[in-house]
């Protein structure tokens, strides 16, 4: 291919020893300094060479050893390709046909993804490897001037070009995963219908519904035209999450004549396939290997054993010493946080949380906090002080706002511990999130904001990207105009409660956030919830009215949290050379195809589900935990933030907890200043204090096996194999999770029941009655 040089691109990059004392981006993504990184700007994809090599200059220390994977320079440069062809054709029939079927196809996956019992995200892996094969497939069955079969070539006119100009690129490649990728992000608004249907028995209609989804869905966008210049730009936004993708793109279209790429390619196949044929037994077969529990099978009568070591079913445990040979639990599962490619600090600070999630939850649970023994150890339900579900109904008006009356007959709702125990740690995060910003990407990003005008971005990717039109910021702003009026309208077609200066509040909120948590995304994958936070401002300022909180956090939470996602799809755009506006264009596009359908399946799933979805535990194919917790949050937030949440009452600390979280970071930060070489940059304290409610939801027998597999790749691969860790981790990363979802796919049409009809495989050893673990089962 071509390669695009920017100016002074002659200039070759013998060694980025210099750049990295001054640039480097530690685990913990504090940012560089960009006046650092003048080399960046000067990479040649000649100079550097192929991801795919053994042997590479840039790659080496003084000794002549590989250097791991350290600084945003390091994924800049020697994980991303710096090729590019500006020539290469998108805006294709393949690039149509198939983004179009695949969003469409990703949409309805997503959907049924979010009713299972651990909740997972469709994997862009998932995706691209879907589109890879049916491009190339398309590739070899069109006819187009360019055919490699005599055949089945054409005349060279546009039409035909158009059909199929070539072998299938990167650019389509690329185009098609964006639009397919924006299409499966779960929309909060499912979790509003869903329990507007479930539990206030309102059937919201397919218009209202669909228009409502959309313009929830694409209002971000805003936010991510003004955000792109620190969030997207700059080289120490690195999106860790998204190396696994990019390394396959490159390795399936580039290098193509190199052999060591070669030897990649099958690697990746190769893996793909075996873990998609190994699924079947954890998934179907034998879901025992879901989480092996030793002590569980040593005493299977005990609830203590169950709540501490099990953890295979929904809501059953802890997990504690489990095993868990399924990578659908195991891996990313679709989400930025990833055993294989999110730093370790990162996991470490995530793990540090869980065990002390872990001593909470178990000492709040035997001491009788709160009441926790009258109810069951892992909940997101709403329950009487006796233990029985809180019939929420009972305390609201035909118009679902508060009657005090009936609240008086009924008494206030009580939380499981471990759902307060969530609360506590995702109040508190957002306290401590705001600090860590504040004390440690506050200068850095504030110095892009002011200079944006004047100097610019020298991340050689961002300067590979020049030849291609930029999009103009009022493209953005048209689109949240658009969707501003559209969804302000919908709010009062909707009967929501919501007035108009409420929903202007909650778009406030989503933007002063997005740089505060954006940060924290775009540097070590970490994508923090705002959820509580908006829930708890909207019970403040629109007391007693539940929906009303519903349509306030759809607004104020999904906004900040679609606006980051699109941020990350700029990303991969600009590290694969994809133009702008194509990526502004199928993001859009995917956006609007994710919203019909997400309505569509919505109700399919809860027109043959309902029981299923409204019980505690559910089974291993459905689960309703999403919406219970949303709708428990809603009535408690939304109808009893007074009498539940004011100073003094029986929740009263927790909206306290936001003041609290602001010190968290403070003594890390200072024990860094005064001992820079101790280590203390590492703590991500707002990871840690978020995941002391880790396990308070799904199955939860994985996550030391996760733990293991990170500390085996992030730090024994990493330090001491950086050749095979540059070369195969990422790949390792995107196979796994890609076949993993290729059979979850398969299994839930073809037996799991998301056809209708679900197939039970026969009751046997690793496939028991109750617990799949062999733990008591204390629910029913």
């Amino acid at each position: 291919m071509a390669t695009v040089k920017s100016k002074g691109s002659d200039s070759s990059i013998a060694d980025e020893k210099a750049i990295a004392p001054n640039s480097s981006l530690d685990e913990k993504g504090h940012l560089a300094e960009l006046h650092n990184t003048p080399a960046l700007v000067a990479a040649d994809a000649n100079d550097v060479g192929d991801v795919s090599e053994d042997v590479r200059a840039i790659d080496l220390d003084a000794s002549g050893k590989e250097r791991p994977i350290e600084t945003e320079q390091d994924y800049a440069l020697r994980l991303v390709s710096l090729d590019d062809d500006p020539s290469l054709p998108i805006h294709t029939f393949r690039t149509w046909f198939l983004g179009l079927g695949l969003a469409c196809f990703a949409a309805v996956l997503g959907e049924l993804f979010f009713f299972r019992p651990q909740t997972v995200q469709v994997s862009g892996l998932f995706l691209q490897v879907f589109a890879f094969i049916l491009g190339r497939a398309l590739e070899v069955l069109l006819p187009g001037p360019n055919h490699v079969n005599p055949k089945y070539r054409t005349a060279n006119t546009w039409f035909w070009r158009f059909i199929n100009p070539g072998p299938f690129n990167i650019k389509e490649h690329v185009a098609i995963s964006i639009m397919s990728t924006t299409a499966s992000d779960q929309a909060i608004a499912i979790s509003v219908f869903a329990a507007q249907d479930l539990y206030y028995h309102v059937t919201i209609g397919p218009a209202l519904g669909i228009f409502t989804l959309i313009s929830s869905q694409l209002i971000g966008y805003g936010l991510a035209g003004l955000a792109r210049d620190y969030l997207v730009y700059p080289t120490w936004a690195v999106y860790p999450f998204l190396m696994p993708q990019v390394q396959l793109f490159d390795a399936m279209h580039r290098g193509k004549g190199i052999f060591l790429q070669r030897k990649r390619r099958i690697f990746f196949w190769a893996v793909l396939v075996g873990i998609f044929v190994w699924e079947w037994f954890p998934e179907y077969i034998a879901p025992t290997l879901t989480g092996i529990s030793i002590i569980c099978l040593a005493d299977r009568k005990s609830p203590w054993v169950t709540r501490i070591f099990g953890g295979a079913a929904g809501n059953e445990g802890l997990g504690l010493f489990a095993i868990s040979l399924d990578w659908n639990y195991v891996g990313a599962g679709g989400g930025a946080i990833g055993s294989l490619f999110t730093p370790l600090a990162t996991q470490l600070s995530l793990y540090s949380g869980v065990l002390v999630c872990i001593l909470a939850f178990c000492a709040c649970y035997a001491r009788n906090v709160w009441h926790a023994q009258n109810f069951p150890f892992l909940s997101q339900l709403l329950f009487y002080e006796n233990g029985t579900q809180y019939e929420q109904l009972s305390i609201l008006n035909d118009d679902f706002t508060l009657n005090t009356t009936k609240l008086e007959q009924q008494g206030l709702p009580y939380y499981a511990a471990s759902q307060t125990l969530y609360q506590l740690s995702r109040t508190a995060y957002i306290g401590a999130a705001v600090t860590h910003f504040f004390l440690w990407h506050f200068k850095d990003v504030w110095n892009i904001i002011r200079n944006v005008r004047q100097r610019e971005c020298e991340d050689v990717h961002y300067q590979k990207m020049k030849v291609y039109k930029e999009v103009p910021l009022w493209w953005f702003g048209a689109i949240f105009a658009v969707t501003f009026a559209v969804g302000m309208g919908l709010l009062y077609a909707a009967d929501s409660g919501l007035p108009w200066w409420g929903f202007i509040v909650a778009l406030i909120f989503s933007t002063a956030f997005v740089p505060i948590l954006g940060t924290l995304y775009a540097t070590v994958g970490y994508q923090p919830s705002l959820q509580f936070l908006i829930q708890m401002v909207g019970g403040a300022m629109i007391p007693g009215k539940p929906v009303a909180n519903m349509y306030f956090t759809l607004y104020g939470y999904q906004t900040y949290q679609l606006t980051l996602n699109l941020l990350r799809d700029l990303k991969l755009g600009q590290y694969t050379k994809l133009p702008w506006r194509a990526t502004f264009i199928m993001q859009t596009i995917g956006g609007v195809i994710g919203g019909i359908l997400n309505y569509v399946i919505m109700q399919s799933v809860i027109a043959g589900n309902r029981d299923i979805l409204l019980d505690i535990q559910g089974t291993n194919t459905w689960s309703g935990q999403q919406v219970q917790s949303y709708n428990s949050n809603a009535i408690t937030w939304g109808a009893l933030a007074k009498p539940l949440y004011a100073p003094g009452a029986r929740y009263g600390f927790i909206p306290w907890m936001l003041i609290a979280g602001l010190a968290v970071p403070l003594p890390f930060w200072l024990a860094h200043r005064w001992w820079p070489k101790a280590g203390f940059n590492y703590v991500f304290t707002p990871v840690v204090v978020a995941e002391l409610g880790f396990l308070s939801v799904g199955i939860n027998s994985s996550w030391m096996t996760s733990l293991a597999v990170a500390v085996f790749s992030q730090w024994y691969l990493r330090k001491y194999r950086p050749r095979w860790f540059r070369k195969y981790n990422f790949l390792l990363s995107a196979a796994l999770d890609g076949g993993t979802q290729i059979m979850v796919f398969v299994y839930s049409f073809a037996v799991g029941g998301a056809s209708g009809t679900a197939t039970d495989f026969p009751h046997w050893a690793l496939n028991p009655k109750g617990n799949p673990d062999y733990c008591m089962r204390l629910t029913k």
